[in-house]
């Protein structure tokens, strides 16, 4: 994260002896990226954060992912899957390479405590709202939200009624373009959003609880580890790595008086990925601006995209709607439906002046595999949808 947060009982300076009002030591838990030289934020536990009683492998095969082959655009239609488990249990895996792995959630069930030491996640929640509890405290989670969770986070999620969410698993860290930070982390006035807009926790959530289980995935795989005490135990912390959650509503789009390319609309960096989001934004303004994405060909990525609401004029003809998901893979040109071009251009004849569309992008720099849950939603005519 980019700046500083306080959250609850703090004392003055670092790593000084912090007591509890029986006199006890509180138990600092230091978490840091690329060996503490990085961000980093230092909690204060009741209990020893170490103290754990039992440790169990979890036997839980990893998803299978199948070549796209042969190479096609795909279309898939995710409201067509069947809701399973719970927002950690119930991943149904779309598609994945060695950097990342992006699943689809149907659930309206309270997930058990889990420790992702992978990478950081990004949450997406499409529809529905949610409370994401955490050692650093609550966040409440709407329609919209990017929840992004650090490496390491012991958390869990509590639905409100039915969600739906697109969850990206990265092989690191989950961060802004440094293109839009200073060099010391501040927001920077070009960039599309900012610190006001970003949601952290904001008081501790103190559980005192006795023996307690969490769900551990690493990269050897999965461990149910047993905790002498609640993880949740934390009275305060401070420092700049926490989840946060920020809203695409508040996603500035950066516009031209011609059509501009994808990088305009990135939102996070991750190790050989990028996330993007397309807003509702004013229409290319040049007198004879063709207002609407040309065919094109990223010939280093796959494009992986989530429809979540609007009108999509480029995609029209194509059966693309709300919760459907386009995969553009590299060594294909895509690009706007047949017709699609010339009815918008007639629409701005008539006065028609900005986009409806959202969508959330997600650009990989290795090609993707699909998972099955893709697979079983898939429809097949889309690729040859250019051709009618």
């Amino acid at each position: 994260m980019p700046y500083y947060r306080v959250v609850g009982e703090v004392p003055r300076k670092r790593h000084v002896q912090f007591r509890r009002p029986d006199g006890g030591l509180y138990a600092e838990e230091l978490m840091g990226e690329e060996g503490f030289s990085s961000d980093s934020s230092l909690l204060y536990h009741r209990h020893l954060p170490t103290a754990i009683v039992k440790a169990e492998a979890v036997d839980l095969a990893a998803p299978d992912l199948t070549p796209n082959l042969p190479l096609s655009p795909r279309h898939f239609r995710t409201p067509d899957l069947t809701p399973t488990g719970d927002l950690i249990t119930g991943r149904q895996p779309l598609a994945g390479n060695s950097d990342v792995r992006i699943s689809y959630v149907a659930t309206d069930r309270p997930s058990d405590l889990y420790r992702n030491s992978m990478g950081d996640e990004c949450v997406y929640i499409a529809s529905g709202r949610a409370r994401f509890e955490s050692t650093y405290g609550v966040l409440e989670a709407a329609e919209g939200d990017y929840v992004v969770i650090p490496t390491g986070t012991i958390h869990r999620w509590v639905p409100e009624g039915r969600l739906t969410a697109l969850v990206v698993e990265a092989a690191g860290h989950i961060r802004p373009p440094r293109r839009y930070l200073s060099a010391y982390g501040q927001f920077l006035e070009h960039a599309p959003y900012c610190e006001r807009d970003l949601r952290a926790p904001s008081e501790p959530l103190v559980v005192d609880g006795g023996e307690t289980q969490v769900l551990v995935r690493t990269r050897r795989g999965l461990t149910r580890l047993t905790y002498a005490h609640h993880p949740f135990d934390v009275v305060g912390w401070d420092g700049c790595l926490y989840p946060y959650a920020f809203n695409i509503q508040d996603f500035e789009p950066i516009v031209k008086r011609t059509h501009a390319p994808p990088p305009v609309h990135q939102t996070f960096e991750g190790p050989g990925f990028v996330i993007c989001s397309f807003c509702p934004r004013p229409l290319d303004f040049h007198p004879d601006a063709v207002p609407i994405p040309y065919n094109h060909h990223n010939v280093d990525s796959d494009e992986l995209m989530f429809y979540v609401g609007g009108d999509y004029s480029a995609r029209r003809g194509s059966g693309i709607d709300v919760g459907s998901i386009s995969l553009h893979p590299a060594g294909f040109t895509h690009g706007p439906q047949p017709g699609a071009v010339e009815a918008v251009v007639d629409a701005v004849r008539r006065g028609h002046s900005e986009t409806s569309e959202m969508a959330v992008m997600i650009d990989t720099f290795r090609p993707l595999d699909l998972g099955a849950a893709a697979l079983a939603c898939e429809d097949p005519a889309y690729a040859w949808t250019w051709a009618r």
